[in-house]
């Protein structure tokens, strides 16, 4: 059985990528397609597949602009030759399902989301003070086009993996198609507690892009004078750092032996966005403290309110700064916090994940 997997870019190591690492454990064989390739800045694990990228690739300024080019995202998809294959598994939250396969061949999607950015987070990208740039000038032209290509790719998938109950409400509402849900990996053996004293600071853990809404931590942050920690680095991180006040110290992208130590010292992770499913704030509950998230999105299936952590109701800093107040009054127990976090734990979701493309290969033969 010939197998390629097919992500849609591979410029970094985010939660769709440790899934990526799962498929190529499991497919070790398998040829590895993408849109564009940094190997310097992806796993060992991924570098040692046979990677194939796009014509995109080339284009100019294709390494830092590559979110430009996303009108030609389905056209340059499109033209990987993958008839020799006789199973196609995508590692999808763009384009990468749209391939064209014949009839013979199975195409089973991991969906990280449905495209967010030209569904139900378009305004929160292109939107406010957004809507009068370039892109979001670009993107009214593009949006109702791009939403019939997804749409039309979707149908083409023979079978759908969700990453959490909240992609796959999408996944129904969005492609009127119906999932299994494998929840991503975290690798609890590395995040875990440490004989680390508690120090005073919270912690935010995210790429600096707008759907992620750390700018409404730092808002909430600015109001309470708490010392805020921002892990993470993107388009946005100018931006933010206009708006912080002194209390806010940005660190960029840290090793994972220094994030370790970050959750293991802070009161607890900020968790402002709405999120697929939100690994960082099971990285928090595995080193055993406590979530503070916005009540929307994978996160409620991965926190236990005023158990593993506090929701608050409103995408707002009078809602975020009302939970941290209410979060002081509050006590976690860490034990109970890693316990939670365990059943997250990476070799989980491998053999989920694999037991899962077996049955759907079976009701094809394969």
């Amino acid at each position: 059985m010939n197998v390629a997997l097919i992500h849609d870019w591979l410029n970094g190591m985010r939660g769709g990528e440790k899934v990526l690492e799962v498929l190529c454990d499991l497919f070790p064989k398998a040829d590895l397609y993408t849109l564009f390739y940094e190997p310097g800045r992806v796993s060992e694990k991924i570098r040692q597949m046979n990677v194939h990228y796009s014509i995109l690739q080339r284009f100019p300024g294709a390494r830092t602009h590559y979110r430009l080019y996303l009108p030609l995202y389905f056209w340059a998809i499109g033209r990987f030759d993958l008839s020799a294959y006789d199973v196609v598994i995508s590692s999808s939250h763009c384009a990468a399902k749209s391939v064209r396969l014949t009839d013979r061949q199975v195409h089973i999607c991991y969906c990280h989301t449905p495209m967010r950015y030209i569904w139900e987070q378009y305004d929160v990208y292109f939107g406010g003070a957004n809507r009068w740039r370039l892109p979001s000038l670009g993107m009214r032209l593009f949006r109702k086009r791009l939403q019939k290509w997804d749409v039309a790719a979707a149908q083409r998938v023979h079978h759908f993996i969700a990453n959490s109950q909240s992609v796959s409400y999408r996944i129904r509402r969005y492609y009127n198609r119906e999932s299994k849900i494998v929840y991503p990996p975290v690798d609890t053996d590395l995040f875990r507690p440490l004989p680390a004293e508690q120090a005073d600071y919270f912690l935010v853990v995210a790429a600096l892009v707008p759907y992620k809404r750390v700018d409404l931590a730092i808002e909430a942050f600015n109001r309470l004078g708490h010392p805020l920690w921002v892990v993470g680095t993107g388009p946005e991180r100018r931006r933010l750092e206009r708006i912080a006040g002194p209390n806010v110290k940005f660190w960029g992208w840290v090793s994972n032996a220094q994030l370790v130590e970050m959750y293991n010292h802070c009161r607890a992770l900020i968790f402002p966005g709405e999120e697929d499913f939100g690994i960082t704030a099971v990285e928090a509950q595995a080193c055993g403290r406590p979530v503070i998230a916005y009540r929307k999105g994978g996160v409620t299936e991965s926190v236990l309110d005023r158990r593993t952590g506090l929701f608050f109701k409103e995408p707002t800093a009078e809602s975020l700064c009302g939970a941290v107040e209410t979060f002081g009054t509050l006590v976690f127990d860490r034990g109970v916090i890693r316990n939670h976090a365990e059943q997250f734990g990476g070799h989980r979701c491998r053999n989920k994940l694999s037991r899962t493309i077996q049955r759907m290969l079976q009701e094809h033969g394969l």
